[in-house]
């Protein structure tokens, strides 16, 4: 007999050989139908693997992220087997699910793909999905597997192959279809009854340019064909969203082909918009006690061999560039805080001088492959609101949470209610991928969990995201459309201050090493800005509208009183406009509603007469007549309860 101990806490006992379906049936039929995927002592397992050792128990459904996970990587190899039923010859290389669905990266020789075809193989997948095949594990020899794909011709699989070892390798078979896989299945096809192809796109194996070029598959599927319906709504909606899109309407960037891909160009109204969100962010830290600070936006190649950007982010960053003098060589700055902390170099500290936190909105280059490159949220150059604590171990706990707090502050105000936070961690089992000892590794990851519980988060674990100086807290938020995006992030280092041999004088009147926090509430302006814009569908919170208020007249008659609007407005700091053209009224609604203005003021005979104006709101239509003092009273009252002081202990 085995124990099975499952999530609730719950023991039960069985024989030897269960399988995790097994044990859903044991609890109910309801649930043993609703489940789709499994976890075993931490490891994902099949519905149908064997369980012979006492252990842990997760039951997933389509409700669970885990559940969905599985449910589109099996849609995958359908998807593939339709695809080579329909198109003889192509090699299939890897299919994963993603967040939102699955793709595979297939190579298609001579043959062609586009989105004309993707009804036949919608089709096809379904015919397949119908037959009810079950998803079966096996495990094979690495000559067996080899020989299978050396006669299939795919050298892509022999590749991959090639870099597993004996006794890792696994084969899933469903129909007549056998793919390489490590697992993680749904029980069977029949299981899928909606699917979707969403796009085709190309794509370099194994994500290099000197690689051959594929073609990359995109598809979601679903249990119900209703809940394909809701996503495709869904998907409509976020077309509507789309930050490029808002962005062109909205007059607020643009990208050029002389400037170069990646490198976004701020329209006036929207370099008004980021200095909003910066003066917002500096009003708050400076009320936490930082200090900004300016650097380069290059440097000598050695700084960031000493702080190990260039050995682990050398191949994305732009090469080195070189100058008359023979053997100097600059880089465009990847990073922030190196430069930062030759700032802290500088000066001598004091124990009584921490912690010391520079701030600044920095901008840095990373050469994005260009496929990957997309509007604002994928970019080369970007300015990260970027800031680091140089504190005393002692003071770790309390400015970590301190960060925390300006980063809960910087969501409330945005309207970014719905988040997770993830704890990164460093892969144990790849330790080369990162800098520095065991010791520090684990004072700084059992730092940041002390402080998430504490602040009483809602986290996961993540091993193997950490950055490769230390580990992180991410917070990942949900945005109207229900997509999860990562933006702010908190990070302990205890590496770069030993690289760069920064110290102060501790009470002890020895030197000491400080520790570095590094944070970004924003993550990244141009990211933040296209993920706001397709949170808010461009109805920024009124404090944030680049124009809070037009000015719409009825006829040219009235543009004095329309101007002297303006000034009153002005002076109660109300960011508004005035529209004079010769159109009519209606038109001119009609334009500020697509335009986004919060707030319509006509003005008319009436309204100069009796010094009033006219208030529409954006999407809710007529609010009445109201003197001017009383409208810029309503703006003004909004604004303050929407955007409260930050408040923190210095």
């Amino acid at each position: 007999m085995i124990k099975i101990t499952l999530p609730d806490g719950s023991i039960k006992e069985f024989e030897k050989g269960t399988t995790p379906m097994e044990v859903a049936k044991s609890i109910s039929e309801g649930l043993a139908r609703n489940v789709i995927s499994a976890k075993f002592n931490d490891s994902t397992v099949e519905t149908t693997t064997p369980l012979n050792v006492d252990g842990n128990l997760v039951l997933f459904t389509w409700n669970d992220d885990e559940g969905k996970k599985a449910f589109w990587h099996s849609s995958s190899h359908v998807m593939a087997q339709a695809i080579q039923e329909l198109y003889p010859g192509v090699k299939l290389t890897i299919g994963p699910a993603i967040e939102r669905g699955f793709y595979y990266d297939i190579d298609f020789g001579e043959q062609k793909i586009s989105e004309n075809d993707f009804k036949q193989i919608e089709d096809k997948i379904l015919e397949i999905s119908r037959g009810k095949h079950n998803f079966q594990l096996r495990e094979v020899s690495k000559q067996d597997a080899l020989d299978f794909y050396k006669k299939e011709n795919n050298d892509f699989k022999v590749e991959l192959i090639e870099n597993l070892r004996d006794g890792e390798i696994t084969f899933c078979d469903h129909s007549t279809f056998t793919d390489l896989c490590r697992g993680g299945h749904i029980p069977n096809t029949g299981i899928i009854k909606a699917v979707k192809l969403t796009s085709v796109a190309g794509a370099y194996w194994r994500g290099d340019e000197k690689n051959p070029q594929l073609t990359r598959v995109y598809g979601i599927s679903f249990p119900k064909q209703k809940d394909l319906k809701e996503y495709l709504e869904l998907l409509e909606e976020a077309k509507r969203r789309d930050h490029r899109k808002l962005g062109k309407e909205l007059e607020l960037f643009t990208f050029s082909q002389k400037v170069g891909q990646g490198l976004p160009l701020w329209l006036p109204k929207g370099a008004a918009l980021r200095e909003r969100l910066e003066n917002f962010l500096k009003k708050a830290q400076k009320q936490a006690g930082y200090e900004m600070v300016v650097s380069p936006h290059i440097a000598l190649k050695e700084l960031y061999v000493t702080s190990g950007h260039f050995a682990k982010y050398g191949e994305d960053s732009f090469q080195p560039i070189k100058t008359p003098n023979e053997g100097e060589e600059f880089m465009l700055k990847p990073m922030n805080c190196p430069h930062h902390c030759e700032m802290f170099n500088a000066s001598s500290w004091s124990y009584r001088d921490l912690p010391k936190r520079f701030a600044e909105f920095g901008t840095v280059y990373r050469y994005e492959q260009s496929g990957e490159l997309h509007g604002l949220t994928r970019v080369r150059g970007f300015t990260q609101d970027d800031a680091h604590i140089f504190c005393t171990p002692d003071q770790l706990d309390q400015e970590f949470k301190n960060v925390i707090d300006l980063t809960l502050y910087v969501f409330q105000s945005l309207g970014f209610e719905d988040f997770i936070t993830q704890v990164s961690l460093r892969d144990p089992d790849n330790k080369d991928k990162y800098i520095g000892s065991d010791d520090v590794w684990e004072k700084a990851e059992n730092a940041i969990i002390s402080a998430a519980e504490e602040k009483g988060l809602n986290y996961k674990v993540e091993t193997g995201e950490a950055a490769f100086y230390g580990p992180k807290l991410d917070f990942m938020v949900k945005d109207a459309l229900g997509r999860q995006w990562q933006l702010g992030t908190i990070q302990v280092d205890y590496n770069l201050p030993q690289r760069f041999e920064l110290s102060y004088k501790g009470s002890d009147n020895e030197s000491h090493t400080p520790v570095m926090i590094h944070r970004a509430p924003f993550g990244s302006m141009e990211r933040f800005v296209a993920i706001l814009l397709e949170h808010t569908g461009g109805n920024f919170p009124l404090w944030l509208m680049p124009e809070q208020a037009i000015i719409l007249s009825l006829s040219e008659k009235y543009e004095k009183y329309s101007q002297k609007v303006l000034s009153l407005l002005e002076k109660y700091e109300i960011r508004a406009l005035v529209d004079h053209r010769n159109e009519t009224i209606g038109k001119k609604i009609r334009e500020a509603e697509m335009n986004k203005y919060p707030f319509m003021l006509i003005v008319g005979e009436q309204e100069a007469q009796d010094g009033t104006v006219s208030v529409r709101r954006h999407s809710e239509g007529d609010l009445g007549t109201m003197q001017v003092e009383e409208f810029a009273n309503l703006i003004n009252t909004e604004i303050n309860s929407t955007l409260k002081p930050f408040k923190t202990e210095v």
